[in-house]
């Protein structure tokens, strides 16, 4: 009796977080830093002249840039929420983008769709198998997804793309002939509205005009279904016994089997979920972005997804933030080049100089002399050049992917038993 209370934790401990929790991430707390970044980018966008920033087309192309990057991140939630660290995300979106080209083209983009999330569900299942039945390190098993995607998509292109139809319409080894387009939708009236008051350059009202403006615009139906399957997710996972069953295998899937929770099923399920998620973010490179399979095209975009994954907690919200950060950062770089970029050094001086500001108050005085200096070169940088070199913007998306991480490491708490080897009957 004395051991087991020993090691047993204090009830007050996990609620005094939890509230403390709470009360950093509160409604009003969010909507106010929402208006602090608007304000700030407006200001910038104002001193340095780069209207483009917030431009209805700078924020439609963020948004498309940004859904594959979020289903991918999403896929990875599912997965770690049960415990599975799933590094082959970027091997399971290949597989999408090659289900997607493969079924698109010869059929309809809507079973192209459907083939690509069952593609992707396939690696998630393989990587299960690995993980949850024999016990395979996680690592070795996504990286090796990542390489066997790879290679099978190569082989199976130069069988299906390089001769007979396919070849006639247009494909070849390293592509697909292309499919049809699927639907988008823009909003009568208030799309034309919003772009004609963001076109009169107000201080922050043209800016959220350009915002919405971008976000109601040509917007592909699978955005929709993205934002739908976010909303579901956080439903699912936080708000039915399901998700909390699902959640406590990635926290203690030996306290969960005990109480009679299934943990290989539940694990299975997200996994497969989880490749499921990924390979609809590769049929949405090939459907919507491409309307081809293209060797390559995925580009990362699976281990910046695991990024925007940390960046965001573990949760959707967070998870959609980060992916649009990063779909920003990517859309200035395809659209705008060196001279937009350079404008936002101007706002990464502020945010170094906010955060110098504040590691100070927090007395951490190496962190905020850090800080400063950074923000100090970064100025100099800024006041001597006109425009950012090429090879920097081209790097943009994954600086900015370095950055927020280094930033945001120190408030993660990602699920306890996330990556752990667990054996059937631990619980009982």
């Amino acid at each position: 009796m004395t051991a087991t209370l020993t090691e047993t934790p204090p009830p007050a401990a996990p609620k005094a977080d939890r509230g403390a929790r709470r009360k950093r991430w509160t409604l009003s707390r969010v909507l106010l830093a929402i208006a602090g970044a608007l304000v700030l980018i407006s200001a910038v966008r104002v001193v340095t002249g780069a209207d483009q920033i917030t431009s209805e087309g700078q924020i439609s192309a963020a948004l498309r840039l940004a859904v594959p990057i979020a289903l991918a991140g999403l896929a990875g939630l599912w997965a770690e929420r049960a415990g599975v660290v799933n590094i082959g995300l970027e091997g399971m979106m290949i597989l999408g983008t090659f289900g997607a080209g493969w079924i698109g083209w010869q059929t309809s983009p809507w079973l192209g769709l459907l083939c690509g999330v069952g593609f992707g569900v396939i690696g998630g299942l393989i990587h299960a198998v690995a993980t949850v039945t024999f016990g395979v390190d996680h690592i070795v098993s996504g990286v090796a997804i990542n390489l066997l995607a790879l290679g099978i998509t190569q082989y199976l292109a130069k069988i299906f793309f390089a001769g007979g139809d396919a070849l006639t319409a247009g494909g070849n080894p390293k592509q697909s002939p292309p499919a049809e387009s699927l639907p988008d939708f823009t909003v009568p009236g208030l799309s034309s509205g919003l772009n004609s008051v963001q076109d009169q350059g107000w201080f922050l009202v043209s800016d959220i005009a350009g915002i919405l403006g971008g976000l109601v615009t040509n917007v592909s139906i699978v955005t929709l279904i993205a934002v739908l399957l976010f909303v579901g997710s956080w439903w699912v996972l936080w708000r039915t016994p399901f998700g909390l069953r699902l959640r406590s295998c990635g926290e203690n899937p030996v306290a969960a089997e005990s109480l009679g929770v299934n943990v290989y099923s539940h694990k299975y399920l997200a996994v497969a979920i989880s490749g499921g998620l990924a390979g609809l973010g590769g049929a949405f490179l090939a459907l919507v972005t491409a309307h081809i399979y293209l060797e390559g095209q995925t580009g990362g975009r699976g281990y910046i997804g695991l990024a925007a994954m940390i960046f965001g907690n573990w949760r959707p919200g967070g998870v959609a933030m980060g992916a649009g950060l990063f779909g920003f950062s990517d859309a200035l770089q395809l659209r705008n080049g060196g001279e937009v970029v350079h404008a936002m050094l101007l706002l990464l001086v502020v945010l170094l100089v906010v955060l110098a500001g504040w590691k100070l108050y927090r007395k951490a005085m190496l962190q905020a002399s850090i800080s400063a200096v950074i923000a100090a070169l970064v100025l100099v940088w800024y006041l001597l050049t006109d425009e950012v070199p090429g090879e920097f913007v081209g790097a943009t998306p994954y600086i900015v992917t370095l950055l927020v991480l280094s930033l945001a490491a120190q408030r993660l708490r990602m699920p306890k038993a996330d990556g752990m080897r667990y054996r059937k009957g631990q619980g009982k």
